[in-house]
C-alpha cells in the first residue's frame, strides 16, 4: 500500500502540527448520510479555509440495539412473565455499550488513514471517538465537501451535503459531526424575538376570550365552548385522591427556557378552579442553567408552561408534588437531548453524545450564559413525564431521530412513561409545513409531514378531541379539527411496532384512504400515531393576569399524563411498581373497553381532508379517549 505524508500546521492555543497520511482504503467507500436541501433560513456563504481544524466526532454503534425492542417488550407487555421488572441504569449501560471490536475498528481506521494518535480521543465511556484534523483532511477522509452556511440570525455553521465511509467502517458508526446536520436550536437576538424560542416549540393556538370566570368555577354546562378542569373530570370520570404518601413522582413538564410559568397566573387559576392550590408551585429541577425566568413576559413566553402546570396541578391535586424540568439558559436554551442527558448520565456520551449542530452545548461562553458543566445524570427520572413540544421528522436526520428514540426505549426499560403531544396541524408539520418531493418543507407542499418524537414507537403519542357544538360532557367527542387539527398519520422513519400491528392493519384493511401513494406513507409497515387522545380545544388558561382560551395537543398531553400519574399512585400504594412503557398494554385486547372510541371527524392538512376517524384505532385519534375508572381497574389487576 502506497502512503503519502502531508503535514499541516495551524494555530490552536499555540502552534501544533497535524500529520495526515493518505492511504488507500481497505474497502470501497459508500455513502453514509446525505441531505437533499438547505433548511429554511440558511444560505451558502463561502468555502471554509482548508487549514481550519475541526473536531470530527464519530458516534459508535451500540451493542444490542437490534434487541432493544424485544427487551422493552419483555418488561412492558402485559402477558410477559417479566412485566414490570425494570432495569437499573447500570444494566442499561452495560448492555448497550459499544463492543471492543467497534472501538478498535474505528480507531485503527483513523490511525491507518494517517490521523496522528495524539489527535484521536476515545471517551471514558467508550461511546464515541473525536479526531482533530484539518478541514482539508476531513474532506479527504470522508470524501465530502464542506461549506460555510449562514443563518438569518447571523449564526454560521459548517456542513456538507453528504459524506462517505469505507464499507467495513460504516456498520460501526451511527453519525459523524459536523456533517450534514443543521442547527435546531439558535441563540437569541439582541432583544427577545421569535428566533429565541426553541424551534421545537409548538405554541397552543389562541382563541377568543372565555366567558366570565368566577371563583370556584365548576360548571360543566358550557364545556363545548370552553374547557375547565371540571369539564375534563366529567368527560373522563377522572376523580382520584393520591394515597401513596409522596412516593409517586410526576414530571410535568419539560419546559425550555425562555418558556416559563408565572406564580401570579398559577394563583389566579387556582383561585377560580382549585383554591387549595393557591401558593402551590412545582418542584424545580434546573437542567443546564434552566430558570423560571421573569425577564421576558407575554403570551409566547408563558402560555405553554402556564397551560401545562395549571391543568396538571388542578387534576392531580395538592397532595401530588409535580416536578418541573426547566431546560437551558436564557441565551441558547436547550433541546430534548439536553434534557435526556440530565435523566441518564450515560446518554451524554451515547452514540457520540449530543450533536452540537442540533443541541445546545454547555458551558455557554456568553457572558449571560450558564457556564457550569453539562447536566449529566443529575436527577432520577419521574415515573411519568409529559412533553408538549415536538419537531417535524424532516427537521432532523434519520440517525439523530433513531438515536433519541432508542433513549426513550432505554428509559422505558427503567420504568419511565413518556407522553408527547402529536401536533396541531393535522397531517402537516409544525407551521403547517408539508413536504415536497425533494425533501424540503413549505406551506404549499403536498406530502404529509409527520412529527417527532410523536412517531417514535417507544413513547405514547396523544392527539386531541373536542366536544361537538351544542353537545355535553356525556356525549361522544369528535376529532379536533376546528380550533386546531390534531396531528396524526404514519412515520417516514420508524417501522410499525408489533404492539400496534393488529389495530393499524385493521384500519388499513377497512378504512384506508384513497390518496395517491406519493403523498403519504401507504406501505402499511410504518409506525402509526397517535396512540390515544384527550380533549384539546378551548382550554381556559390564566396568562399575564387575565384568562384566555387556547387549543392544542399540548393541552391534551398533560391531561393524559395526569391520569397515568394517578394510576401509578394507586399501584404504588398497593405494593406494585409504576406502569412504565404503556403502549403494549394500551393496544392489548384486555384494555380495548377502557377507551371511548372516536368515530367522527379527521385531521385535515396539506390540502387534503387528512385521515378520518373510524371504529377502533385511527391515525387521527388513536385508540380513543381514556375512561379513567376502567383504566385504573385494569392496571391494578396487572402484576
Amino acid at each position: 500500500m502506497a502512503i503519502f505524508v502531508t503535514r499541516v500546521c495551524v494555530l490552536i492555543a499555540g502552534l501544533s502540527c497535524l500529520t495526515f497520511l493518505e492511504a488507500r482504503p481497505s474497502s470501497p467507500y459508500i455513502q453514509h448520510e446525505k441531505r437533499s436541501h438547505i433548511p429554511p433560513g440558511w444560505s451558502h456563504l463561502r468555502k471554509p479555509d482548508a487549514s481550519t481544524v475541526i473536531p470530527l466526532r464519530f458516534a459508535l454503534k451500540q451493542s444490542n440495539i437490534d434487541k432493544l425492542d424485544q427487551m422493552l417488550q419483555d418488561v412492558s407487555h402485559p402477558e410477559s412473565a417479566n412485566y414490570g421488572q425494570y432495569w437499573s441504569p447500570a444494566q442499561i449501560r452495560q448492555t448497550f455499550a459499544p463492543s471492543s471490536t467497534t472501538v478498535d475498528t474505528v480507531r485503527d481506521w483513523l490511525l491507518s488513514s494517517g490521523v496522528s494518535a495524539h489527535n484521536v480521543r476515545l471517551t471514558s465511556s467508550k461511546t464515541w471517538i473525536e479526531a482533530k484534523i484539518s478541514m482539508e483532511d476531513a474532506e479527504r477522509l470522508l470524501q465530502a465537501e464542506y461549506q460555510t452556511y449562514g443563518h438569518e440570525t447571523g449564526k454560521e455553521h459548517i456542513a456538507c451535503t453528504s459524506y462517505h465511509l469505507p464499507a467495513h467502517i460504516s456498520p460501526h458508526i451511527d453519525v459523524i459531526t459536523p456533517s450534514i446536520h443543521f442547527d435546531a436550536t439558535l441563540g437569541r437576538r439582541d432583544s427577545f424575538g421569535s428566533s429565541h424560542l426553541p424551534q421545537m416549540l409548538r405554541q397552543p393556538r389562541l382563541g377568543t376570550r372565555p366567558k366570565m370566570i368566577g371563583e370556584a368555577q365548576s360548571d360543566v354546562d358550557d364545556c363545548a365552548t370552553q374547557i375547565t378542569p371540571a369539564c375534563l373530570k366529567a368527560l373522563y370520570n377522572f376523580t382520584y385522591n393520591p394515597v401513596s404518601s409522596g412516593s409517586n413522582t410526576f414530571g410535568i413538564v419539560v419546559e425550555y427556557t425562555p418558556q416559563a410559568y408565572t406564580k401570579a397566573d398559577l394563583n389566579l387559576f387556582a383561585r377560580n378552579f382549585s383554591s387549595n392550590l393557591i401558593g402551590k408551585y412545582p418542584k424545580l429541577v434546573s437542567v443546564d442553567g434552566g430558570i423560571v425566568q421573569s425577564e421576558a413576559l407575554g403570551f409566547q413566553y408563558n402560555i405553554e408552561s402556564n397551560l401545562d402546570l395549571e391543568y396538571a396541578q388542578a387534576l392531580v391535586g395538592p397532595k401530588q408534588e409535580i416536578t418541573l424540568y426547566q431546560v437551558g439558559d436564557m441565551v441558547i436554551s436547550g433541546s430534548f437531548n439536553n434534557f435526556l442527558d440530565a435523566l441518564d448520565g450515560s446518554y451524554c456520551d451515547y452514540e457520540g453524545g449530543d450533536d452540537p449542530t442540533y443541541d445546545s452545548s454547555y458551558p455557554d461562553t456568553d457572558p449571560d450564559g450558564y457556564n457550569g458543566a453539562p447536566s449529566c445524570g443529575i436527577t432520577k427520572p419521574a415515573n411519568v413525564i409529559s412533553t408538549s413540544y415536538g419537531y417535524n421528522e424532516a427537521d432532523l436526520s434519520p440517525a439523530y431521530t433513531a438515536r433519541q428514540c432508542a433513549e426513550y426505549a432505554k428509559l422505558g426499560l427503567m420504568g419511565v412513561t413518556f407522553v408527547f403531544s402529536s401536533g396541531d396541524s393535522g397531517v402537516a408539520g409544525n407551521g403547517n409545513l408539508c413536504l415536497n418531493p425533494d425533501g424540503s418543507q413549505t406551506v404549499n407542499g403536498t406530502i404529509f409531514n409527520p412529527g417527532f418524537p410523536a412517531t417514535c414507537p417507544y413513547i405514547t403519542s396523544v392527539g386531541a378531541t373536542q366536544i361537538k357544538d351544542g353537545a355535553g360532557v356525556t356525549d361522544p367527542e369528535i376529532s379536533c379539527e376546528e380550533t386546531i387539527a390534531t396531528g396524526g398519520g404514519f412515520s417516514n422513519r420508524f417501522e410499525m411496532p408489533s404492539y400496534q400491528q393488529q389495530a393499524v392493519n385493521n384500519y388499513l384493511a377497512k378504512y384506508k384512504p384513497d390518496y395517491s401513494a406519493d403523498i403519504w406513507n401507504s406501505t402499511g409497515i410504518s409506525r402509526g400515531y397517535p396512540d390515544i387522545s384527550a380533549n384539546g380545544a378551548s382550554y381556559v388558561v390564566a396568562v399575564n393576569g387575565t384568562f384566555a382560551r387556547v387549543s392544542g395537543t399540548s393541552a391534551s398531553g398533560p391531561v393524559v399524563a395526569s391520569m397515568l400519574a394517578m394510576i401509578n399512585d394507586a399501584r404504588i400504594a398497593s405494593g406494585k411498581g409504576p406502569i412504565g412503557f404503556i403502549n403494549p398494554v394500551l393496544y392489548s385486547s384486555s384494555f380495548s373497553s377502557a377507551f371511548n372510541d372516536i368515530t367522527t371527524g379527521g385531521n385535515l392538512g396539506c390540502g387534503t381532508a387528512g385521515f378520518t376517524t373510524a371504529p377502533g384505532w385511527d391515525p387521527a385519534t388513536g385508540l380513543g379517549t381514556p375512561n379513567f375508572p376502567k383504566l385504573l381497574e385494569k392496571w391494578l389487576a396487572l402484576p
